[in-house]
């Protein structure tokens, strides 16, 4: 019999409706009982580590989450689920995937509708994720996010609808694999599996998002001695309105790590356009492309990154690199 730990740390999936219509947290998990998941054939320990909406949810309560999961391996549990708002669960899952050793299965799952709306899918997802972190065959497969019978990498899936129940997509390379009635099938293999060993999270890394007609006030706002670092999501393949270069140059001056990734929903940042602003021109100034991930991904890698002390060289190469 497989021993699973289900570490709670709230979200919609631990909420309820109330009588004015409004979603709101429970004193009370309505999903932390065994007896509604009919598993017998799994051991199923759960710890209420957090109660928090997702967007409450921070570097440094991820990192407890980490912790935890480290703690329960230790003492030989077989597999982990964690359930996780929705908000935000990409880039818990993330973080877990880079600063995890890949040795037991962790999955992260949630869900859309509150625990006493019609067709509630909370259950549903719990069961599902159990199922998925109790199977030999999800070993050595990353952190996975389990949600609506689809089985995705943490490191490419992103919420992608405000409301529905299929929300979790991986825009680029689909599923790894499906949950059917309990039967936990991969079709995919995820390439790569680095982590890196961090007992700290650094502040002051921020994400900024280019638009048509931007101008350099954001990026002089976040020019600050306390700053660690800045994400841009640019346009396209990776380009900048010429009105901000002035502003680019005196982050990188004032030796700011600058990462740039698409605002895209697939497709990777690449140095292509050779125009005022172009990639090309941004690639030579020193900015860092980072492959295949959106911002708030790049965002979670460039904290892991700093908190481990990766600087220069090794930042870049950490950055650019989806992979490692």
């Amino acid at each position: 019999m497989k021993k699973i730990l289900a570490i709670h740390t709230g979200g919609t999936i631990s909420m309820s409706q109330g009588v004015n219509g409004g979603v709101l947290p429970n004193e009370k998990n309505p999903i932390d009982n065994n007896e509604v998941l009919g598993l017998t054939d799994i051991q199923l320990e759960n710890d209420e580590l957090l109660n928090l909406p997702s967007p409450q949810m921070t570097p440094a309560t991820m990192l407890r989450v980490k912790r935890r999961i480290e703690q329960a391996i230790d003492n030989g549990i077989d597999g982990v689920v964690v359930t996780h708002g929705t908000d935000t669960l990409e880039e818990t899952a993330y973080f877990l995937d880079l600063t995890l050793p890949n040795t037991i299965p962790v999955v992260v799952t949630g869900a859309m509708r509150s625990s006493n709306e019609i067709g509630a899918d909370g259950v549903f997802n719990f069961k599902s994720a159990i199922q998925v972190a109790a199977s030999d065959s999800a070993r050595n497969k990353g952190v996975l996010v389990v949600f609506n019978s689809g089985i995705y990498a943490a490191r490419y899936v992103t919420k992608t609808h405000t409301t529905s129940i299929d929300t979790f997509k991986d825009p680029v390379y689909g599923t790894l694999g499906t949950v059917d009635h309990g039967q936990v099938s991969f079709a995919q293999q995820l390439l790569g599996s680095a982590y890196s060993q961090i007992d700290h999270v650094v502040d002051h890394v921020y994400l900024l998002k280019a638009s048509a007609g931007m101008d350099d006030l954001l990026l002089n706002a976040v020019n600050r001695p306390e700053t660690r670092g800045v994400v841009i999501e640019a346009m396209g393949a990776g380009n900048l309105p010429a009105a901000v270069l002035t502003s680019i140059k005196s982050l990188l001056k004032a030796k700011i790590p600058l990462i740039l990734v698409s605002r895209c929903l697939s497709g990777a940042a690449q140095p292509i356009y050779a125009y005022e602003g172009g990639g090309i021109e941004l690639r030579s100034l020193g900015l860092t492309f980072c492959e295949q991930l959106n911002g708030q991904k790049a965002r979670i890698k460039l904290i892991v990154g700093l908190s481990c002390g990766k600087t220069g060289t090794a930042l870049h190469n950490y950055m650019a690199n989806a992979l490692s």
